[in-house]
């Protein structure tokens, strides 16, 4: 499909694959007016990282545009970054799609997530389909939510599945203003759609990558264990980067963490496990001369220096880990519970889900802290304990009282 108007089910849209293409969808968009409505498509069930494949841009008096980045992402960068980035955005779960369009060199002025002013305005199912039905009257065509975006030509009924994904934000995110402004919710939400802004700002996206963060891993506690994890993770990923296909496509990361349980120690006991592609061509061979080794070293390799960054609450908080709390304090433990109940009642009065009135990881932290004071804790505490852990100001000022009331 070349450059042009396109006709779907209620959905005109702009499909660009090269540079000149490029050019004209961002001359039109610069001639638009409002903010940008934007979403992306990714392939990281498919391709080795989660980069754009298709990137949808729509705005009012200029159109809807489904841009092919592929090949072209320099160009991309220098022609679409001066017309959309620092401007106002639209998006539908911002935090999923703002670190792709990082790569891109384009990063929002302003933001409004409508997936998340969703759940600001209390409701249960803030999906975008929901949103749309419910704020826009409109019922949006289902089908392609798992396909592989990144083959080339993208189906036309593909291309118009996802044209609707932006087709509506605009009026979508009008509408939830509005009623997030009537029910008092309005500076909440903008204060969250800033924090997005920030944690998410030009220079500062560090996705975490390490095979610490494969599930299952903080279970091993044998130093062979650990090492047989490490070393299958690494070479799985620098495999998965040569061939850019995504790493459970060349070894499932449940297998990885089974391998590194039960230490096989002949290629017989590998190919047993279950998961494990024995039928492939020379994996059993790879992959159990990859266990060998680590066994022949006789000690684990480093693993001391390659924990993934951790974030500033993670940084700050001496908390210990639930299970540890919960059997060695447990004291402690009955107030955490006190304090959560305490939160679910405010968030059920106020009609927002208590991990958006207070990050978990927050509460905890601030939690702890104040239980290792022999003082009354007092509601400035709290509120000094919360944004001190990274509470938004809004935050601390609903849960502050909350917790000291728990913790008297």
């Amino acid at each position: 499909m070349t450059a042009g108007g396109v006709h779907g089910v209620g959905v005109k849209y702009t499909y660009a694959t090269t540079p000149d293409h490029y050019r004209a969808a961002a001359e039109s968009l610069a001639a638009g007016r409002g903010p940008f409505a934007i979403d992306t498509e990714r392939a990281s069930s498919f391709r080795y990282d989660d980069r754009a494949f298709l990137v949808q841009i729509a705005r009012r008096d200029a159109g809807t545009f489904l841009i092919a980045p592929e090949h072209h992402r320099h160009d991309m960068r220098e022609i679409f970054a001066p017309v959309v980035g620092g401007t106002d955005w639209i998006l539908h779960a911002a935090p999923e799609d703002l670190p792709s369009l990082a790569e891109l060199g384009l990063y929002p002025g302003t933001l409004f997530d409508t997936a998340l002013a969703g759940r600001i305005a209390g409701f249960d199912k803030p999906n975008l389909a929901a949103m749309v039905e419910e704020f826009c009257g409109v019922v949006l065509e289902k089908g392609h939510g798992r396909e592989d975006w990144s083959l080339t030509p993208l189906p036309e009924d593909w291309l118009r599945y996802v044209a609707a994904d932006v087709d509506y934000l605009c009026d979508l995110a009008e509408a939830q203003a509005e009623y997030l402004d009537a029910a008092g919710k309005l500076d909440i939400a903008e204060a969250e759609f800033a924090h997005i802004i920030s944690r998410n700002a030009a220079g500062d996206y560090v996705p975490e990558h390490s095979w610490r963060k494969l599930k299952g891993v903080s279970a091993l506690k044998n130093p062979v264990s650990l090492a047989l994890a490490q070393r299958m993770w690494e070479e799985r990923d620098a495999l998965a980067a040569q061939r850019d296909i995504a790493p459970n496509r060349v070894l499932n990361g449940r297998v990885i963490i089974e391998v590194a349980k039960t230490r096989p120690r002949s290629a017989r006991d590998l190919a047993r496990i279950h998961g494990f592609p024995a039928r492939r061509r020379g994996a059993v061979a790879l992959w159990f001369g990859i266990i060998s080794e680590v066994y022949e070293e006789g000690a684990p390799r480093t693993l001391l220096n390659d924990e993934p960054a951790r974030n500033h609450t993670q940084r700050l908080s001496d908390a210990p880990s639930k299970s540890v709390w919960k059997s060695r304090h447990p004291h402690e433990w009955d107030l955490l519970n006190q304090v959560r109940d305490g939160m679910i009642q405010l968030g059920e009065d106020a009609s927002i889900a208590p991990e958006i009135l207070v990050e978990p990881a927050v509460l905890r932290a601030a939690v702890w802290e104040l239980t290792q004071r022999s003082r009354t804790v007092r509601v400035d505490d709290a509120a000094h304990a919360l944004l001190k852990f990274g509470a938004r100001p809004w935050q601390a000022e609903a849960a502050a009282p909350v917790i000291a009331t728990a913790l008297a």
